[in-house]
């Protein structure tokens, strides 16, 4: 994300609430007193409600004790600033900056709809959000000295996508965030663990890749772990034996971080999911030759694996070999698809929305059955066929149109539904944290004004269309059970 983006940042969710005002014809020795008493630097002067000025320690310093003059016989009018330079409540980060700079102040009032005075804001709170600002995180995160310091950054991840979402931040743009900023944490603790003398004879013949909506850089504020290990033939039984204590450590360490395990098992400390090439070619050699559900579902987690350390040629290795096994493979490829279409619209034949009957999600529908998973399966089914691995669900969408897959309209419905519906699932998520809950795929379409609903209606329909149209793609109604 581009670091202008904290420019965008309403003035709300960052200004002081807390502030202290005087009247115009207060006496100036009151005024010192109570900037005394409350420890503050400044006060706000007000003529009836209306904000007409500001009086700061600098002006006591100047126009009173510099002067000689008598503080007894003066009233804030006397000295004040003014008039007070106001921002709206609305406005964002950038109008203070620029407000500040041009008229050479170091503090700004804050006004609401009817220019009542709602909060201030100074040149602290600029530091405190720039210190804030996702490049800083960034840089914090790659100078992180321990686990513990790690998992007070993950948690501050969290807040400062909550807050960006909130500022209108594009649904895109958050998603490869909370990719990028999940990647830089694994990454660091992979360095500390590094460190260790206990790993000081770990291999440099492996990689550690995470797979999934984690491969795909599509993860929202719940996710769990997906990941695997790839290591080279040739490891003696001690390099194993330390690479299996390295993925435990590994894996322990994002949990205590705050990073949930995989309640499928899918993450390297389990031998399922860290083995050496060869036989990571003959698992794919087995789920793609018997496409059950499990290995339909194992081999589609597995083919969106990313590489995030270690040794890459590993990574291409096992991706060539997928190409390579799945060019010609029609069954594999239709099974996936049928795995990919099965669940039904959430739409009854009537426009309604299908929700939950009954338990805690009781109302609301499930926005990753109701489309994420159909386009993003669906989607990386198509790009396989034509010889693509990699990339997220928007690329492939793109590269598909490319390929003449999809006409233009096709491919712009399909990532219009497909960004909406990520949209509704990471604000659902946000607003969850906001209220301290756990975030959840849930969305209750009550909560959605009629543009919302007409929109969600929309994005479904499209999904469904999507689902004929891998039905008549690959044939899939001549496939028997």
């Amino acid at each position: 994300m581009a670091e202008q983006n904290i420019f965008f940042l309403p003035v709300r969710e960052f200004c002081r609430r807390e502030y202290f005002t005087c009247m115009v014809d207060e006496n100036v020795m009151e005024l010192a007193r109570i900037m005394r008493d409350h420890n503050v630097s400044s006060l706000v002067v007000l003529d009836s409600d209306e904000p007409v000025g500001i009086i700061t320690d600098r002006d006591l310093r100047c126009k009173v004790v510099a002067e000689g003059a008598d503080p007894a016989g003066l009233l804030a009018r006397d000295i004040m600033s003014g008039p007070l330079i106001v921002v709206r409540d609305e406005d964002n980060f950038f109008e203070v900056v620029y407000q500040m700079s041009h008229h050479g102040i170091h503090r700004l009032g804050v006004v609401d709809h009817d220019n009542r005075l709602c909060g201030m804001v100074n040149e602290s709170d600029l530091i405190r959000i720039q210190t804030q600002s996702p490049q800083h995180l960034a840089k914090e995160i790659e100078k992180a000295a321990d686990t513990k310091v790690l998992k007070g950054y993950h948690a501050e991840i969290e807040e400062m996508i909550v807050s960006l979402a909130d500022a209108g931040i594009k649904t895109r743009d958050l998603v490869r965030l909370i990719s990028d900023f999940n990647d830089r944490i694994q990454c660091r603790l992979i360095e500390l663990l590094r460190q260790e003398q206990r790993f000081a004879g770990l291999t440099d013949d492996f990689a550690f890749v995470v797979m999934g909506s984690e491969g795909r850089s599509e993860q929202t504020l719940k996710t769990d772990q997906d990941n695997a290990i790839i290591y080279a033939d040739h490891l003696d039984q001690q390099q194993i034996a330390i690479l299996e204590e390295f993925s435990l450590a590994l894996i322990d360490g994002l949990i205590e971080i705050g990073v949930p395990s995989c309640p499928g098992g899918i993450m390297a400390k389990n031998a399922f999911w860290r083995r050496p090439l060869t036989p990571w070619r003959e698992a794919l050699e087995s789920w793609i030759s018997t496409p059950s559900p499990d290995n339909i579902m194992n081999f589609s987690m597995f083919s969106d694996l990313r590489i995030l350390h270690g040794d890459h040629s590993l990574e291409e290795q096992l991706k060539a070999h997928i190409l390579r096994r799945t060019r010609d493979d029609d069954v594999f490829i239709a099974r996936m698809a049928a795995n990919a279409a099965r669940f039904h619209s959430p739409l009854t034949i009537f426009g309604n929305f299908k929700r939950e009957k009954d338990g805690p999600q009781k109302g609301k529908i499930d926005l990753k059955k109701a489309g994420i998973f159909t386009l993003t399966e669906g989607i990386k089914i198509l790009a396989l066929e034509k010889g693509r691995l990699g990339g997220s669900t928007s690329e492939k969408i793109a590269w598909l149109q490319q390929q003449g897959v999809f006409t233009a309209q096709k491919a712009g419905d399909i990532d219009a539904a497909f960004n909406l519906l990520v949209l509704l699932r990471l604000r659902c998520q946000t607003l969850a944290i906001r209220e301290g809950r756990e975030p959840s795929n849930y969305l209750d379409p009550d909560k959605l004004d009629r543009v919302e609903k007409n929109r969600l209606h929309t994005a479904l329909e499209v999904v469904k269309s999507f689902q004929g149209f891998l039905r008549g793609h690959f044939q899939l109604d001549l496939i028997t059970n």
